[in-house]
This record gives C-alpha cells, structure tokens and sequence, in this order.
C-alpha cells in the first residue's frame, strides 16, 4: 500500500464492459485536464489516479480522498450511490447531470453523467469549465491527513530494513 500518496483525487469509473470502453478514456482525459490545472494552481501537489468503481468500493481508505464518479448510476455502482447522496448542481432533462455540493467546506465528491456517452462526455465539458475550479478549491482546503495505514506501511518497511 505504499504507493498511495498522501494527497490524491480519484477518478473513479464503471466495471462493466461498456464502462471501460466508453467512460475510462473519458476518465483519463478528465484526468489530464484536471492535472492541467492543477500545474497552475499555488498548492501543494495532488496526485490523480482512475480506477474502478468496485475497487473504490471495497476499499475503505480510498473513500477518504476527493473523489469524481464518470459514468451513470447503470454502469458505475458508484454513481448509484452518490445518486442518493449528492444534489444535483446541474440537471439538463433527459440529457445529462452534474452531482455535488458546491459551498466551500463541502464534501469534495462529485458525480458527472449523462444519458448515453455523448451526453456523459457533454456533461463532463462542462463540468471542466464550470465546476472543476470550484471543486480543486474545495480539495485544496481540505487538509489532507493521510489514513493510518500509510505510515504503518512505511513503518513495517522500515523494520524490515533493520533485520
């Protein structure tokens, strides 16, 4: 588990197979732009790393970090989650949506989909050029605190180092 920096964003996306098709490059295209962004930004640095839907679910450390759900509540289970836990900042009707609580000191989860994949790579444009500065705000002023299990991990290689 070391190679889980202290400070991450997590793309996370579906693990059906439409989902890796379809919502996966979107995902690292989002991830390139956010990073982007990120370069122009007076903060310490923040890594962003895509994965799948079930491993973000099934592992409760990574739920800890801010996290950008691609992909709707049909084919990312994530999606289905946030769906009854975040407000809908934007909803087009039948096109596409965009979930988060955009006040400052507010929890830094987002989810961006749309009815079909045109519509979910719609949604994510906009998310990039009219959320995405709101919302590396609010991950920037979050503080950070590495999980526990970090430093046991770099405890545990240190004592083997030792022997």
């Amino acid at each position: 588990m070391a190679d889980i920096p202290d400070r991450m964003l997590l793309i996370v996306t579906g693990s059906t197979l439409r989902a890796e098709e379809v919502d996966r490059p979107l995902a690292y295209y989002l991830k390139q732009r956010i990073e982007e962004k990120l370069a122009t930004l007076p903060i310490e640095p923040i890594e962003v790393r895509v994965l799948a839907d079930f491993r973000w679910l099934n592992d409760d450390p990574l739920q800890g970090f801010p996290t950008i759900s691609v992909g709707g509540p049909g084919v990312n289970a994530l999606a289905g989650q946030f769906f009854e836990q975040l407000p809908f900042s934007l909803a087009i009707d039948e096109e596409y949506c965009i979930q988060m609580d955009p006040e400052p000191g507010s929890d830094p989860r987002v989810s961006i989909w749309g009815m079909d994949n045109p519509k979910t790579q719609l949604a994510v444009a906009v998310f990039v050029e009219r959320y995405l500065p709101r919302f590396l705000d609010i991950c920037s002023k979050l503080p950070f605190d590495p999980p526990p299990f970090l430093h046991e991990a770099d405890e545990d290689e240190d004592d083997d180092d030792e022997t």
